[in-house]
């Protein structure tokens, strides 16, 4: 007996990995500083989902508000942590965010991480760093404690929104963009004009990208843990590169091919054991892990 609306809630998680995943390929489109990027596409995104979200109820409750702050912080310190670290230290040390939940998710929400939650991330974790091998550099302190702190912002945001899994959690999505939006604004007035192919990778990775991707991510989280909503998005920066080789002919090494097999068998088998698990507990002897009190 299956779970269907678990079943789809695991799909809807990697089409969002897969909408994260351009972003690398959108950005490298867009003559702009960083932050001006995650400005405007904030503001895209949080407009697009205004409009596709319908209705809307901001509340500005504590899980709402924290929510919020913790996708805006996400995503301005990550773009801090890219410029004063390696863009693989940056990614490597923001998915640390299921290690914060496996932690703190049994505390705040009432989700317990599992012996093979926690294998799963040691073997992500393990494959992440033979992906990112070649980039791998650990002497700049500051670049890296902000990319921990992305991380933790990251696991942050992922517990506030499963806690609003009996409300909307869109609306901290929506208001995270914006408020990301503000944070970029004196670097987008200050930004070159840009060309039409700019506008149009900027388009995409607001509407596409963020929007459709959180759009979603925000319905899937109603019906998985927390750790499972951080844990299967990993496939996103392993499949962020592969776009690149693709479009411009950027090859990964060996490590990288190597790691990025680990990290996939993780998380298809972790997957698969998640929907087998929701299956069981369906069961009417078993309670459902989505029904968990906040």
């Amino acid at each position: 007996m299956k779970d269907p609306a678990h079943a789809r809630a695991i799909g809807l998680l990697v089409i969002a990995s897969f909408c994260w995943s351009l972003g690398g390929l959108l950005i490298k489109a867009v003559d702009w500083p960083p932050l001006a990027v995650a400005g405007m596409r904030g503001l895209f995104a949080g407009l697009f989902l205004l409009a596709t979200n319908r209705p809307l109820r901001f509340t500005f409750s504590r899980a709402q508000l924290i929510g919020a702050l913790g996708y805006a912080a996400c995503t301005v310190t990550f773009v801090a942590a890219t410029k004063l670290t390696t863009a693989a230290n940056a990614i490597l040390l923001q998915y640390t965010a299921p290690v914060w939940i496996a932690l703190f998710g049994a505390w705040l929400i009432g989700e317990r991480a599992t012996r093979a939650d926690w294998l799963t991330i040691v073997v992500v974790l393990a494959g992440m760093t033979l992906f990112f091998a070649g980039g791998l550099d650990f002497s700049g302190v500051l670049g890296n404690s902000i990319a921990i702190l992305s991380g933790v912002c990251f696991a942050a945001m992922t517990l506030a929104l499963r806690s609003q899994k009996d409300q909307s959690p869109v609306e901290s999505i929506i208001l995270g963009n914006l408020l990301a939006f503000l944070v970029g604004l004196p670097w987008i007035v200050s930004a070159p004009p840009l060309n039409a192919v700019g506008w149009f990778a900027l388009l995409l990775l607001g509407i596409v990208q963020l929007g459709v991707s959180y759009w979603l991510y925000a319905r899937a989280i109603r019906h998985v843990t927390a750790l499972e909503a951080s844990i299967i998005p990993v496939i996103e920066p392993i499949l962020n590169p592969v776009w690149v080789m693709l479009m411009l002919g950027e090859t990964p090494t060996s490590l990288a091919l190597l790691g990025g097999v680990i990290v996939l068998t993780a998380i298809t088998l972790r997957a698969i054991a998640s929907i087998r698990g929701a299956a069981s507990r369906s069961a009417p002897h078993a309670p459902r892990e989505s029904e968990f009190e906040v």
